[in-house]
């Protein structure tokens, strides 16, 4: 069974999960040994993300980082996800049981590496054999990396991009709740700003459609990565979207011992109508969950700010 002090270790580890704008929609909760892991619904996004499937797979990136944590100490981990129908906020529980995921183990160090770059990448190609192993990582955790090589791929994603942010910033829906996630670096989630800058960004948020303008760049950062890829799962139900954030977080932390560093691009997905035309350009029949930009990051990054564990840690 898992004692102290392995929970912390742990815990300390799945707090630096990435999330849909920094929301951390997690809970763990200690109990006869064992971590559950919860998802806090509190958090939860409803315009963006109705279904929480964002929410549900940010957790299964918390739940890969308990995982590699775990192997990184020589420990073996039982994993029980949705455990119990009556209660579907608790999404696994993890004990001390089983053989070490030995596969896992040279990927913590890439953690508190791993940040989210939203900024362009050099033009350094990725390795072929980087893209290999990542697509490899990711059928490891039953989801598939699907590259999107061609340049007529990339040019027809990048346009479904500029599209998904223009149906977005035209919802005041949309525009009030990404506000409402604007927050000063001290409060330790959402899109952190300068405390003095806050008020203004909100403002300027929720007033102005700023969608055209932000949709271009974002076009021309996705036609400029040096890598595209689409993560998909056969299907779209929760058990999925809890290994899409596995396999997501399975290849970030691979990328990372490379320095290769990832953001997304979700907004084809985000958007309901635009999601079909995006599975067409991967040429399968799978259900794309991300978007994702993979690169050499030109300057250095930092980590989102995260909440104290104490606050993710139900007694």
């Amino acid at each position: 069974m898992l004692d102290s002090p392995l929970p912390d270790t742990l815990l300390d580890a799945a707090r630096l999960a990435p999330s849909s704008h920094n929301t951390q929609p997690w809970l763990f909760q200690r109990r006869n040994g064992r971590i559950g892991l919860i998802a806090d619904r509190t958090r939860a996004l409803p315009v963006n993300d109705p279904d929480d499937r964002e929410l549900t797979i940010s957790c299964g990136c918390a739940l890969m980082n308990l995982r590699v944590a775990a192997a990184a100490r020589g420990d073996g981990m039982r994993i029980d996800c949705f455990p119990e129908a009556d209660d579907p906020d608790l999404l696994a529980w993890l004990w001390h049981e089983g053989p070490v995921e030995r596969d896992l183990a040279g990927l913590a160090e890439a953690i508190p590496l791993r940040h989210t770059h939203r900024k362009a990448f050099r033009d350094t190609p990725v390795d072929p054999d980087l893209v290999t192993r990542l697509i490899r990582e990711a059928e490891q955790e039953n989801a598939l990396l699907i590259p999107l090589d061609s340049e007529a791929a990339r040019h027809s994603a990048a346009a479904l991009v500029m599209q998904g942010d223009a149906a977005q910033w035209s919802d005041r829906r949309w525009r009030r709740e990404l506000a409402a996630w604007m927050h000063p670096r001290r409060k330790g989630d959402g899109l952190s700003l300068p405390g003095i800058a806050v008020p203004v960004a909100q403002m300027l948020v929720r007033s102005f459609d700023m969608g055209g303008g932000i949709g271009a760049k974002d076009a021309e950062l996705a036609e400029a990565s040096p890598l595209l890829a689409v993560l998909s799962t056969d299907g779209d139900t929760e058990a999925e979207w809890l290994a899409a954030g596995q396999a997501l977080q399975r290849v970030l932390l691979t990328a990372v011992t490379k320095g290769v560093q990832a953001s997304y691009l979700n907004q084809p997905i985000q958007v309901g109508e635009l999601r079909g035309a995006l599975r067409r350009l991967t040429g399968r029949q799978d259900k794309p969950q991300l978007l994702l930009r993979f690169g050499h990051p030109k300057e250095a990054g930092s980590h989102a700010p995260r909440r104290p564990l104490s606050d993710m840690v139900i007694a």
